[in-house]
């Protein structure tokens, strides 16, 4: 992969303070989150991703999220996978936090809950269930490997759904606070858990949670509703995607148009926000992106979240492959000429630890690597270099790096 080229973005509007919650940002470039498999074998947050999130909030006012951080164990699972269920999580946790905020930073953690796409084998070993609305698997490779693991997916009954209402999204949410998250997101989107209730091809539930739009959305609302009276909807945030065709998911191909479905969701959130329960942001994957991969322009032509800014008056974080039209950035400037919309970065932030200084001041970007972001060593993790360092790092021997319980590094 080439460099990208980049011009000087410092004396455009991405570089203006922006007020998100009760909080200022002093530039809309935000880190949206990246899979990265770095933390402990017990979910707990590691040494690596404390220099990691360290080095990607130098930029005073900037805004970082988390990669997918588990809710509980049934909401996984996969392995070396942040979570926040328990004090050992919320304690590396609050390191990582206290780190990004001596830097004058922001931090959001995004609460993941798997449904059908967990992994059947890892949930038998913990004696998990393989849980969804329905009893669909997302794809023929899928139902082999619960059925290899003998952990057959099911539908989740009332009583397990109020338990991930009530209990399981709450513990997360104090456990955030806990830990000095500034903000928390909730991943509806992508085909994962809160996606699949919103979904009519994942979900065919006949009791008050599928069917109608109304039912189908009802558990992400019951969720926010519930969240807003703990953590302060000024605090909370969701991310959709409308667009994306990924792990089994089939949007505008459904048999209720995505655009429909999510304009009653946000619909229904700023019917909150008119009442003075307004989300920090909603988090909106562009449909140039599905799921971990690009989408074809002749496929995103005649797609668009202009229906988004339609319906939600407040704070929009877009993300999907914004680099398209490098080094111009085009699709930036118009994006956030409304005033409200802060950009998205992911896989060029893996490989640029100063990937907002870069945008500023107009230098290259370093290509991301694909092939090293699922690894769990500190090779292609904490092996990239800032515009003004040029350290060799030794691929065998950061190879050899494996993640660490943060006291053991601090200590």
């Amino acid at each position: 992969m080439t460099v990208t080229k980049t011009i000087p973005l410092k004396d455009t509007p991405l570089f203006q303070p922006i007020k998100v919650g009760k909080n200022e940002l002093s530039n809309r470039v935000v880190y949206v989150p990246t899979t990265r498999f770095r933390a402990l074998d017990d979910h707990t947050p590691s040494d690596l991703q404390l220099k990691y999130y360290n080095d990607r909030t130098k930029y005073a006012g900037t805004l970082v999220e988390t990669e997918a951080t588990f809710v509980s164990p049934q909401g996984g699972l996969y392995t070396n996978i942040p979570g926040i269920w328990n004090e050992s999580h919320v304690k590396g946790w609050k390191a990582i936090t206290d780190r990004i905020h001596k830097n004058k930073s922001f931090a959001a953690v995004q609460l993941w809950y798997l449904g059908r796409i967990g992994d059947p084998a890892v949930l038998k070993e913990r004696g998990l269930p393989l849980v969804a609305p329905s009893a669909i698997y997302p794809n023929e490779e899928a139902k082999k490997a619960a059925e290899k693991a003998g952990n057959p997916i099911r539908s989740l009954t009332e009583e397990e759904i109020h338990d991930i209402i009530y209990n399981q999204y709450p513990n997360a949410a104090r456990n955030a606070l806990a830990a000095g998250f500034d903000y928390i997101e909730l991943h509806g989107a992508h085909g994962y858990l809160l996606d699949q209730f919103l979904q009519p091809g994942s979900n065919k539930r006949t009791d008050k949670y599928g069917g109608s739009i109304e039912n189908r959305a009802r558990f992400v609302l019951e969720i926010i509703d519930n969240l807003i009276e703990i953590v302060g909807a000024d605090k909370l945030a969701i991310r959709i995607s409308p667009w994306a065709t990924f792990q089994g998911i089939k949007a505008d191909k459904d048999e209720v148009h995505s655009i429909t479905t999510f304009t009653y969701l946000l619909h229904e959130l700023q019917k909150r926000a008119d009442k003075g329960k307004q989300l920090a942001f909603i988090s909106v994957v562009e449909p140039r992106i599905s799921g971990t991969e690009d989408v074809s322009a002749a496929d995103y032509a005649n797609k668009s979240n202009n229906f988004v800014e339609m319906v939600w008056k407040g704070v929009i974080l877009k993300a999907g492959n914004y680099t398209y039209d490098a080094p111009e950035f085009n699709g930036i400037q118009n994006d956030i000429a409304n005033g409200r919309t802060l950009i998205g970065f992911a896989r060029y932030f893996t490989s640029n630890p100063d990937l907002i200084s870069r945008l500023a001041e107009g230098k290259e970007l370093t290509p991301y690597n694909r092939e090293v972001f699922y690894s769990k060593t500190n090779w292609g993790y904490n092996t990239w270099n800032t515009s003004d360092s040029d350290v060799k790092f030794d691929e065998e021997k950061e190879t050899k790096v494996i993640p660490q319980p943060i006291e053991t590094v601090e200590a």
